[in-house]
């Protein structure tokens, strides 16, 4: 019965009045802030909106020269050509071609003078063939200045009057009109009692159409409801201006999930839909594709949970899709996806060439201070907020009154109109067909937004609003002294593969000497939030803090990282909830045991069958997959979330490793572990799939998709990287049983109310800013560690990129070498001759530098590697450096003395008197009592820390440095250590600026030894 009922409905409105169905308004707005699309972009836009069956496109970029800043201006000749072109081609595709200006900002409405320079804007634009207009008052003041209170009433009374003129001075065409208050939510003080709605509904000409958002400025749904209402005060239907696409507000999301939250049921109740998709030309296949096929469609499938269906996107096919799908009348936003990919994949085969280095579209947005966002505007505009670090547990998340987030926005943010935010370049799209040019010489006197009557919610989750989040617990594991020189890494691997063989004759713990300290680390037992965390660290009344997920618009030739292929089937994981905290113990012949090396034969093996593939449907499936809508990630990003949420719960049982009994025979591992093993290994394969997804992208013919997508992939496989950095590292088992009390966050997505906040739609998306790259780099346990979130962008799509793994005893070589090398060029001029070392004495450097790390803590070394697994970087460090220092004056010391004697000074003067002096050093370091930390450092910065990275490595990457220094960080914090320190002579500017780069600053200044000690929390 109800499939029949649903036929039947179809069936009357596929024969629906098709008078209104001609009338019906689709196509596009290129409304958005940021760098405008070119004219060719443009007339290939015309083209694929003709094959779509859609009939419309609003030029109304928020930033092109003459549309808002200098709306005024005439245009020249040559912008007049191309807007001509554009016009007719517009016009050859069957587009009806709407010209927008947007006067609001500083027009006087009362002026004849302000009116007349209007019309003369307008009538050139006539000349050019131009049928179709729109007069835009988004984002502007609600106030009128003095001169036009002396002739209106009110604010709506003023647009009315201009905009009526205007219309009957073009000879009534087709109009369409943008109101100040656009959506439900700026509404004063509702859509049924504003005056300014009504006034629109009474007095503007019945044949202007009016645009509207929805209830908010990005509406996950809009129902019919709503739209009855704002149609009863409007006195005609809306045009829809959706911004359900639109990532101008955001520069890591880019939305490439289908049209949804909107029936077809909606469209008799509808004048029209046009929307304002990504900034990103390319990046709008899908979102224009699957709108064109809602339009056709007249009704919704009863399929209506568009999460749990896209869910199964991957894995169903077009036969297990309801029989009513089927239908060409039924729309379903998981198949429309999938008709729109499988559309979109022959443009990456489509040869093109891009021109200048890859650059986001996005207006740049200036951090004043981690405050809730405030700043909505009808195309999504720059908001600020900032959100941080990690979380498992599950209490009640608190709210907060807002009156107080209020004052601060006043302060703080472009609320006031007494400050000016951050004006956007000058931007001229009309002068080049293939290219936006910037004039820097033209000041762009009109902010980035001006947003006015805004009014936050009662409350709001304070999971939204930075504040010191981690709770310090005591240590209660006791200090040993390691003098024995070994190594836990390659014990740990070799123990697992010994169990795995279950062949394994010796005990897998090395032998450590006890020996008993006069003093407690009361520093680190002692730390508290208060101490762990300075007073400009997270507070929402500290200023300057970066937010994780901002990136910088400088660009810098980056490499993005290799590729392995994904084998998502191989990895078990349900979708409940219950499944992030609980263990699906299976028994061990069924559950095969991985380590480290068994993911890189996997990635080496991905990366040679990613050099042979290109992108297909699958690959396109996953791209949009993790860059899914404004409100809802897809599938197998909540997939990487969960996973690595699971491993980090549950991580404790990879320290039954370490802790086998002793005897002939090593026990057979347990079920959990081999759970843990093989799903920390399907976490890999999951990470190794978007490394090849981004190769893929790199490598694509069409130029112009891979610039548009890359940044975007590249930002994700940033933050998978630290994350399988980190996973990698807990397989070792170095941490103590209680450590999630040190990596035990509130208010990541798996913060109790976070997710559903969300998915919700009750908050406007950019409250959430960062999107699923910022919700993978809140898993990782470093707080006060925004900045190293903070990458400049590549410049070219490439496909080299360094991956994270901690150190393995065959790594020891090669860091030498890194060391030295680096230790090198810090002491050099670009003018001097190299410095050579003897090649007896080559190891001199490295021994005193990083050797100690190697031999006693080698636990928490992390490395980067390219894609021929040669060692690029490093970063080593020690929990406690009374501890580690003891340890080196105990085991390492004595080795260096015998072997680098103080004899050997006498020998080893051969001229070069630069590298004598430095061997001279070392040998008396090597020599001498070492400097004791001062008390003033190890209070509050307990751990040591030794970094270097080759320079054309960070040439190619300028974020390895920060990213090996995060997973770094996070071991040491799973430790229970929340500060490091490193110890520079003042002379050593090259290492001073070196560790500056990555957040450490001055804590003491040692002037007898002539030494900085720089510091950072996290």
């Amino acid at each position: 019965m109800e499939d029949g009922h649903m036929r039947e409905k179809c069936t009357a409105l596929e024969h629906g009045s098709q008078e209104q169905q001609r009338q019906f308004i689709c196509g596009v707005i290129e409304g958005f802030y940021g760098r405008p699309w070119t004219t060719e972009q443009r007339k290939d836009l015309f083209r694929k909106l003709k094959k779509l069956g859609m009939d419309s496109y609003m030029y109304a970029p928020k930033d092109d020269y003459k549309h808002r800043a200098y709306w005024r201006e005439l245009y020249t000749v040559e912008e007049a050509d191309h807007l001509s072109s554009l016009i007719s081609a517009a016009k050859e595709a069957g587009i009806v071609f709407y010209y927008a200006l947007s006067p609001g900002l500083d027009m006087t409405y009362s002026s004849q003078k302000e009116i007349a320079t209007l019309k003369r804007k307008l009538d050139q634009v006539s000349q050019f063939g131009c049928e179709a207009y729109a007069l835009l008052f988004d984002d502007i003041e609600s106030e009128l200045s003095k001169a036009d209170k002396e002739v209106f009433q009110t604010f709506a009374n003023a647009q009315v009057s201009v905009t009526n003129e205007i219309y009957t001075h073009l000879n009534d065409p087709k109009f369409l009109f943008c109101p100040t208050q656009y959506c439900a939510s700026r509404a004063v003080p509702s859509v049924v009692d504003s005056e300014y709605l009504n006034t629109l509904g009474s007095k503007l000409n019945n044949e202007i159409d009016i645009l509207w958002t929805g209830d908010k400025v990005i509406s996950k749904i809009i129902t019919i409801e709503s739209i009855r209402e704002i149609t009863e005060i409007l006195r005609r239907p809306p045009v829809i201006w959706d911004n359900l696409h639109a990532n101008d507000y955001d520069q890591k999301r880019v939305f490439l999930g289908p049209y949804t939250g909107r029936s077809p049921e909606l469209i008799p109740y509808l004048r029209g839909v046009m929307t304002n998709p990504n900034c990103e030309f390319y990046g709008n296949f899908i979102a224009i594709h699957t709108l064109a096929f809602w339009s056709r469609c007249s009704m919704d499938s009863k399929m209506n949970s568009s999460m749990s269906a896209d869910i199964k996107l991957e894995t169903e096919n077009e036969d297990d899709l309801p029989v009513e799908c089927l239908s060409k009348n039924v729309y379903h936003p998981r198949l429309a996806l999938k008709n729109a990919i499988t559309e979109w994949l022959p443009e990456f085969f489509v040869e093109k060439e891009a021109f200048g280095p890859i650059t986001k579209p996005q207006p740049q947005v200036e951090m004043v201070m981690p405050i809730i966002p405030i700043i909505p505007s009808i195309n999504t505009c720059m908001s600020l907020t900032t959100t941080t670090t990690t979380s498992t547990n599950t209490r009640t998340v608190p709210e907060v009154n807002t009156t107080q987030l209020q004052a601060l926005a006043d302060v703080c943010s472009t609320v006031s109109s007494t400050l000016t935010p951050i004006s956007n370049p000058v931007m001229n799209s009309l002068v080049s067909p293939t290219k936006v040019v910037t004039n820097d010489d033209i000041i762009n006197h009109i902010p980035t937004t001006v947003a006015s009557n805004i009014e936050l919610p009662e409350k709001i989750p304070i999971s939204i609003v930075p504040v010191p989040i981690m709770e310090a617990k005591n240590v209660e594991e006791t200090i040993e002294l390691k003098c024995d020189i070994f190594d836990p890494a390659k014990n740990t691997e070799a123990a697992i593969e010994a169990i795995e063989n279950q062949s394994c004759k010796t005990e897998i713990s090395p032998v450590v000497e006890d020996i008993p300290l006069d003093e407690k680390r009361e520093q680190i037992n002692n730390l508290s939030v208060e101490t762990m965390l300075d007073e400009n660290s997270l507070s929402p009344l500290s200023a300057g803090v970066n937010e994780p997920m901002e990136c910088s618009s400088i660009n810098s030739q980056i490499s993005p990282k290799e590729a392995i292929k994904l084998v998502a089937d191989d990895v078990i994981m349900e979708d409940s909830a219950n499944d992030i905290n609980s263990m699906h113990v299976e028994s061990p012949s069924s559950s095969p045991v991985s380590s480290d090396e068994m993911h890189d034969e996997d990635e080496l093996e991905a990366k040679s069958t990613a050099t042979r593939t290109k992108i297909n449907f699958e690959d396109l499936n996953l791209l949009c997959d993790l860059f899914y809508l404004p409100f809802e990630h897809g599938s197998r990003g909540l997939k990487l979330l969960s996973e690595f949420q699971w491993l980090k719960i549950n991580c404790n049982v990879m320290l039954q490793i370490g802790a086998s009994g002793s005897g002939d025979a090593v026990k057979p591992i347990k079920p959990e572990v081999s759970e843990w093993l093989q799903r920390s290994e399907g976490f890999a394969k999951l990470c190794a799939g978007i490394q090849e997804l981004l190769i893929k992208i790199a490598d694509c013919e069409n130029k112009e998709i891979s610039h548009d997508l890359y940044s975007y992939v590249w930002d994700i496989s940033g933050a998978l990287s630290l994350l399988n950095g980190f996973v990698k590292w807990l397989a070792l088992g170095h941490f103590p049983p209680n450590m999630s009390s040190y990596t035990e966050g509130s208010y990541t997505w798996f913060s109790k109310g976070w997710k559903e906040a969300f998915m919700s739609g009750d908050q406007e998306p950019w409250v959430f800013r960062g999107g699923l790259s910022a919700d993978l780099q809140r898993l990782m346990p470093v707080d006060s560690g925004n900045d190293l979130f903070v990458y400049k962008l590549p410049e070219q799509p490439t496909a080299n990129y360094y991956q994270l793994r901690p150190y393995r005893s065959s790594d020891e070589p090669q860091i030498n070498k890194i060391c030295t090398r680096t230790y090198m060029q810090w002491h050099s001029n670009e003018d001097d001759d190299e410095i050579l070392l003897p090649a007896h004495l080559a190891d001199i450097v490295a021994d005193a530098v990083v050797g100690a790390h190697l031999t006693l803590q080698p636990e928490f070394c992390v490395v980067a590697y390219d894609n021929t697994d040669s060692i690029v970087g490093y970063a080593c460090g020690a929990l406690d450096v009374n501890v580690f220092q003891r340890n080196i004056d105990i085991c390492w010391l004595p080795e260096l003395r015998e072997k680098y004697p103080r004899t050997l000074l006498e020998t080893e003067d051969d001229g070069n008197s630069k590298a004598h002096k430095m061997i001279e050093g070392f040998v008396e370091r090597f020599h001498n009592c070492a400097a004791v930390c001062p008390s003033e450092v190890f209070g509050s910065f307990p751990a040591i820390l030794s970094a270097a990275t080759l320079r054309e490595a960070e040439q190619q990457d300028n974020g390895i440095v920060k990213r090996l220094l995060t997973v770094l960080l996070a071991a040491l914090r799973a430790n229970g250590c929340f500060g490091v320190h490193v110890c520079v002579p003042e002379q050593d500017t090259e290492q001073m600026s070196f560790y500056s780069k990555i957040g450490f600053i001055e804590v003491y200044r040692n002037e007898i030894s002539k030494c900085i000690y720089l510091g950072r929390r996290f």
